[in-house]
């Protein structure tokens, strides 16, 4: 099996450059049989309510809703910071296939002995 992958992203739709890049490295990742795993925190947990990861960053850029569909499709999951959620006041809002709340509790648990390879943004 391929090592793990975790990516750890803080920046939402504000700037969607940085979001495209995020997820085209771990789409690339997943689509390739890496366990992958995004940490949404910050402006990024709004990522993981459906229908909000929409939009084209750049006239050459993939949209953002097929990276996140390719990802979901590829087995990717989703690991979204409670608290982030909650200070943005999002409680109840249905999450995106593959995402759950936790912290860094929850992604220390997922790394585990192996380790992973880290990606921020």
């Amino acid at each position: 099996m391929a090592g793990k992958a975790a990516v750890s992203l803080t920046t939402g739709l504000e700037d969607a450059e940085k979001v495209t890049v995020a997820f085209l490295v771990a789409v690339g990742a997943a689509e390739s049989g890496r366990p992958t795993l995004m940490f949404l925190t910050k402006e990024a947990v709004r990522l993981a309510i459906p229908g909000v990861a929409i939009g084209t960053a750049c006239d050459v850029c993939p949209p953002l809703a097929s990276l996140v569909d390719r990802y979901i499709a590829a087995g990717g999951n989703f690991l979204v910071c409670p608290i982030c959620f909650e200070s943005r006041q999002l409680q109840g809002a249905a999450l995106v296939a593959g995402a759950e709340m936790g912290g860094t509790v929850q992604l220390w648990e997922w790394i585990g002995d192996e380790g992973a390879t880290t990606f921020s943004y």
